[in-house]
């Protein structure tokens, strides 16, 4: 998922829009807007549109527009509209290695330090620093995204090799473990949960996901989540496994460059034969979390992704 959808800022990526948004993910709520910050995705070096620190993003009101795709079933009605509202969840992009650690944050890294002995590794104080902001300040969610489209470490040998590395990644973002010494990119900051974007096959997901889960459920006290993106066609061949074996909070659905997005909504038709927001709406009331919340993934702008839909 190298490039998804645009705000106006055009600096992070809307990835799934829901009416009016509340200040961080409710998962009693029909009004969450989630957008993708860290991958600089318009491209610019400078300028109006360069991709600026996460904070910045926490603190503004956006607009987004959806598309006007006609009459539909009532409960796509509501996600499909114009959109006026806060952000509420923004997923850091990208962790793209694991086994071992490697970031990318694009321009962002450009005010990291390299670790020693792990020099794919950024430690940045500046979003180490923006992240307590926008949790405290600003009261949003803010999720690591693993994976990405250039990850390709293909994940584990075995369910154990899994389990140390969701250990891993937990020591390295959760909560600061006593007496630990481990490398931690974001500092003391602790996010508030964790995004699956793989895009290629990763053997042993759902071992390394299960962990995870189990870790952010043990942890006391913060409420933590743990979220995915998979693309609209059912199963994902990526994380599909993970998505049935672990209870996810809410999975933000990529529902563009793809026969199955929303470029393909036939318009008064009771029955679509490619947008598919109902096989995954069956899928999540039978998923080991029936609650999980599930959002529309739309790209924003032509650039942002094939399949826009004005």
């Amino acid at each position: 998922m190298s490039s998804y959808f645009w705000t106006l800022a055009s600096a992070a990526s809307l990835l799934a829009a829901l009416p009016s948004a509340l200040a961080g993910f409710n998962g009693g709520s029909h009004k969450n807007i989630a957008v993708y910050w860290g991958q600089n995705s318009f491209g610019q070096g400078s300028g109006p549109n360069v991709q600026r620190n996460l904070a910045h993003y926490c603190q503004g009101e956006f607009f987004l527009r959806m598309p006007k795709l006609g009459p539909f079933k009532p409960q796509l009605k509501l996600l499909l509209r114009r959109v006026d509202g806060d952000i509420g969840i923004i997923p850091i992009a990208f962790m793209n290695g694991i086994s071992p650690p490697i970031t990318n944050f694009a321009n962002a890294g450009d005010k990291c330090d390299k670790f020693p002995g792990n020099s794919n590794l950024l430690k940045c104080p500046e979003i180490e620093q923006d992240i307590k902001t926008c949790q405290t300040k600003f009261k949003k969610t803010i999720v690591l995204s693993l994976g990405g489209a250039t990850y390709s470490q293909g994940g584990w040998s075995s369910t154990r090799d899994a389990e140390n590395a969701a250990q891993s990644v937990w020591d390295m973002f959760g909560p600061v473990p006593s007496g630990s010494k481990v490398d931690r990119p974001f500092g003391s900051a602790v996010v508030d949960g964790f995004d699956f974007d793989f895009e290629s096959t990763t053997n042993n997901l759902p071992a390394f996901g299960a962990k995870l889960r189990s870790l952010m459920d043990g942890a006391g006290g913060k409420k933590f989540y743990l979220t995915a993106a998979p693309q609209c066609v059912f199963p994902d061949a990526a994380a599909g496994s993970a998505l049935d074996a672990v209870a996810f909070d809410f999975v933000m659905i990529q529902f563009y460059n793809n026969w199955c997005g929303v470029s393909n909504f036939q318009t008064g038709s009771a029955t679509q034969y490619a947008f598919n927001f109902d096989v995954w709406d069956k899928w999540a009331k039978g998923s080991k979390n029936p609650n999980v919340k599930l959002l529309l993934g739309l790209p924003a702008n032509k650039g942002a992704g094939g399949g826009y839909t004005n």
